[in-house]
């Protein structure tokens, strides 16, 4: 396949729009629609490894129309009632289909790419951490268009039916979906005994990823080894319908992407643990004293440093021996469900939460001083607003002096938390200085092993 032939091939072909097809849906939800992609530290354009997983997830659309597409474009010569001409010609059948789907196979890859580039160079501005790591997950996405369009060319020349592109599209997003809600996911249940599911060995032939949890969080090698394979099948079976000229030939064909499913479940891992990794090079951690963040949140070292040593420092005179001694980000990736896991002697973070991601200078310090405190302890993934919250903000106001909310709490929440910690507040003031840091060594006992309410040990009440 030449220059001169491959041009040809994207004026004639529908290559081109299936690029466009790809692209500005893609671009239109990243950018109109208001969602995860973009919050927080796991925001597509934030760091490289949430770039690549965001863009990876878009494929549950985007996958479908590639097949869809390509099934339409195999369908060119059976439409143009061609196709008894060209097995005439003495070019061999696979030209005819490299040139095909080569032009589709370049413009579905470089629209994904592009897409890729359009978040990269917002993430160069707003990270200091690079690294490559990130490369295979879009690498594999990229390839995930290609084999997915390449097969559908060879369904659409197997069986020329308009309704071969609708119905193939509709079976590929359908996969997708069952991948991602039923048959990709395994009902499981924390040590807690709360109800959840994680991804199996299934999910991971889809090509859709994931959401970003963290960003240090990536697909291990074994990942995108069996990923790889799976998809080299599927365009090699592609491939194989559309040279295929007999029935015989196009059951053979079938070949390459049964065995790339077989070997690709061989290698794929079992465990959901191994799936998605901790990138131990992104959570290494950097640090300032006794003040640490990981490599991907390094450039917020600066601004974090003055005020969580403050916040150990009051710390330490408020509780003496029974202070945490250094604050870091926490790396620990639970499962959804569990219950967070706290340190007595460590202020874990996480620059995601509320209270710290709203909070700068005096109010970081204060919401350094919350967790380190009441770190909190409602279930991993899930969201709330009650006795923690109400525990924290009384807390912070014992080391420092003053009752007020924390910065972070919502507008619409200040005037709750007034009236429910005030009362509380005023009878824990009242009572003598020893029987006040009792009650406070109580309250955060109960606040670092998650049993039991601290709010209400503040109340008087005992720990469940």
């Amino acid at each position: 396949m030449n220059g001169r032939v491959l041009r040809i091939e994207l004026r004639r072909s529908v290559a081109p729009w299936a690029g466009l097809v790809v692209l500005v849906p893609a671009l239109a939800f990243l950018y109109l629609l208001n969602g995860a992609w973009w919050s927080g530290t796991t925001a597509w354009t934030a760091q490289w490894t949430p770039l690549a997983l965001w863009t990876r997830s878009l494929l549950f659309y985007l996958w479908p129309l590639a097949v869809g597409l390509g099934a339409l474009q195999g369908l060119r010569d059976h439409r143009s009632k061609m196709s008894e001409l060209l097995t005439s010609t003495p070019r061999p059948a696979r030209h005819r289909a490299a040139t095909l789907a080569g032009a589709t196979a370049i413009t579905l890859a470089s629209a994904f790419m592009f897409l890729v580039l359009v978040g990269g160079v917002q993430v160069l501005a707003h990270t200091e951490y690079t690294h490559l790591g990130w490369l295979p997950i879009s690498l594999v996405g990229a390839l995930s268009l290609v084999a997915g369009a390449v097969l559908g060319m060879g369904a659409g020349r197997a069986l020329p039916s308009p309704l071969t592109p609708p119905a193939l599209a509709m079976g590929a997003f359908l996969f997708t979906v069952l991948m991602y809600m039923s048959l990709g996911r395994t009902e499981t249940s924390t040590a807690d005994g709360f109800p959840s599911t994680e991804p199996n060995r299934i999910s991971l032939l889809s090509p859709t990823v994931e959401d970003a949890r963290e960003a240090f969080v990536t697909l291990s090698a074994s990942v995108h080894v069996g990923q790889t394979l799976w998809l080299l099948g599927m365009a090699a079976t592609g491939f194989a319908l559309l040279v295929a000229a007999t029935p015989r030939a196009r059951l053979t064909a079938l070949t390459p992407v049964l065995a790339g499913a077989v070997i690709a479940l061989l290698v794929l891992p079992a465990d959901a643990r191994r799936m998605y990794v901790v990138d131990e090079a992104a959570a290494e951690l950097v640090c300032d004293g006794p003040v640490c963040v990981t490599k991907t949140q390094q450039a917020r070292l600066a601004n974090l440093a003055g005020p969580g040593k403050e916040a150990l420092r009051l710390l330490h005179g408020a509780l003496g021996d029974q202070a945490p001694a250094s604050i870091r980000e926490n790396t620990a990736v639970p499962p959804e469900g569990s219950t967070p896991k706290w340190s007595r002697k460590t202020v874990l973070l996480d620059f995601d939460d509320g209270i710290i991601a709203a909070a700068k200078g005096e109010e970081l310090t204060r919401a350094l001083i919350a967790k380190g405190m009441v770190p909190g302890c409602t279930p991993v993934g899930w969201s709330g607003f009650g006795g923690d919250e109400y525990a924290q903000t009384i807390a912070v106001g014992w080391v420092l002096g003053d009752l007020r909310p924390l910065g972070g709490t919502p507008a619409k929440m200040r005037g709750e938390v007034e009236a429910e910690t005030r009362p509380v507040w005023k009878k824990l003031k009242a009572l003598p200085r020893a029987e006040q840091v009792s009650r406070i060594n109580a309250m955060r006992a109960a606040a670092l092993s998650c049993e039991g309410d601290p709010f209400e040990v503040l109340s008087g009440g005992e720990p469940q």
